[in-house]
């Protein structure tokens, strides 16, 4: 039974859904825009926005504990220095799912997500 399991599986195994969502939260942050499907974008959604809230606060721990959760350092850097000043003040919603046209092979819902401004 999956009672409070609130964790979404992205029909993968742990080991290619954690690469999955590492790779689509670098791609977020460095690129500030992502096609993806709307199941992928709902499961980053709020492991980017814990990041940035996170890197809202520079200093050491942050940035290991950010080396732990992301794959290049260059994502890590551009947290700390552009995301997490910039919405420091801001309580939350740093990104916004926009919906798109559905994908033409297998009719999954697309969608972009972006930061907000």
């Amino acid at each position: 039974m999956r009672h409070q399991n609130k964790n979404k599986i992205l029909d993968r195994k742990k080991g290619p859904r954690t690469a999955l969502i590492k790779n689509l939260a670098d791609a977020v942050i460095l690129f500030e825009k992502v096609k993806t499907t709307k199941a992928k974008a709902k499961v980053i959604k709020p492991y980017v926005e814990k990041l940035v809230t996170k890197a809202a606060n520079n200093d050491l721990a942050t940035k290991r504990y950010l080396k732990t959760k992301l794959n290049s350092e260059k994502s890590v850097k551009k947290l700390l220095e552009i995301h997490g000043p910039k919405y420091k003040d801001i309580a939350g919603g740093y990104l916004k799912i926009i919906k798109i046209s559905e994908r033409k092979g297998d009719s999954a819902e697309m969608v972009y997500i972006t930061f907000t401004k």
